[in-house]
């Protein structure tokens, strides 16, 4: 038996939810780790798959159906492996295109999709949030093959470098015409990308204006060389872009370093920070539940706070 992972990539490199979910695969006990790279011109990151730790072979496939992960070519993929292989376990990063895709696998291969796993217990038991991290509930799957969606903020990434994987080229099954690649914008940034990023500076709705959480957050972000983010109530104000929003809506992050400031911390957002390894709040309100997860609280005006700490720094 073996688990397959649902590698995340842009056909050169290999994203770093990858390495998290090729963590918990070795976790569920299958035996040997499979990653799967399905792409265009993808021989890059099939190579880079190769050398994570852990990982005993790489399935390669290259089709122009798959160069943009479209759902429906990706789980048809992934479908013909799971049939013509001796799969326990399919494992895919709990991204928008992990979402997206195992649903429709765990649908067509009639078992119980597993979502955002924090941790293994066992090869048919796991854990996972719910309630908005305020509870942690075990699941235990009795199907023959677990479709599981993991959390990358519950498990350490494994080392990109170091394994020799063998690379097997597969035939890509015949597009599903049921869905065509438009276009994309990608905003261009030098900052850290949000899900990735060791530190994180997020400002909440009490900077008042877009123009505020630009003047005050941006040098702080700039000085510790942070990735910026916001609260959902900042950014339906339009203080800050949606891809920065941090939360149980938004993106579930786990730096090193969190700066919240002018963040009253509601659940919603709590439970996407709330297991950074260091949480710094600063908010003139004593009684805000943000103070109840940070490890460094700071009862100020943030608009005093922050530019003082930006000139300490």
């Amino acid at each position: 038996m073996a688990a397959l992972v649902i590698a995340e990539h842009d056909n050169a490199s290999i994203k770093g939810a990858t390495l998290n979910t090729v963590t918990a695969a070795a976790a569920c006990g299958a035996g040997e780790v499979h990653v799967l790279v399905a792409g265009l011109n993808a021989g890059a990151a099939a190579e880079a798959a190769g050398r994570i730790s852990g990982v005993s072979k790489v399935i390669h496939v290259d089709s122009p159906a798959l160069e943009h992960g479209l759902a429906e070519n990706v789980a048809a993929q992934v479908l013909a492996l799971a049939l013509a292989g001796d799969y326990s376990h399919i494992l895919f990063p709990a991204t928008s295109n992990g979402k997206n895709s195992a649903p429709r696998v765990a649908a067509k291969l009639d078992v119980a999709q597993i979502s955002e796993i924090s941790r293994v217990q066992s090869p048919d038991t796991f854990e996972r949030p719910i309630y908005a991290g305020n509870a942690i509930a075990t699941v235990q799957s009795q199907d023959a093959v677990k479709v599981i969606t993991v959390r990358t903020t519950g498990f350490d990434a494994a080392q990109a470098e170091g394994g020799s994987a063998s690379v097997q080229k597969v035939d890509a099954v015949a597009d599903s015409g049921k869905s065509s690649f438009v276009g994309q914008e990608i905003a261009k940034s030098d900052r850290p990308e949000l899900t990735a990023a060791k530190v994180i500076v997020s400002g909440g709705r009490a900077l008042g204006s877009a123009e505020k959480f630009n003047e005050v957050m941006t040098p702080l972000a700039d000085k510790l060389g942070a990735a910026l983010g916001a609260s959902r109530a900042a950014v339906d104000a339009g203080y800050a872009p949606n891809d920065w929003q941090v939360g149980q809506t938004g993106k579930v992050v786990a730096p090193q370093l969190y700066v919240a400031a002018g963040i009253s911390g509601a659940i919603q957002h709590l439970a996407g920070m709330k297991d950074s390894k260091v949480i710094v709040a600063i908010n003139k309100d004593a009684e805000a539940p943000i103070f109840s997860v940070a490890d460094y609280g700071l009862e100020a005006d943030l608009f005093t706070a922050v530019p003082k700490l930006v000139q300490s720094l």
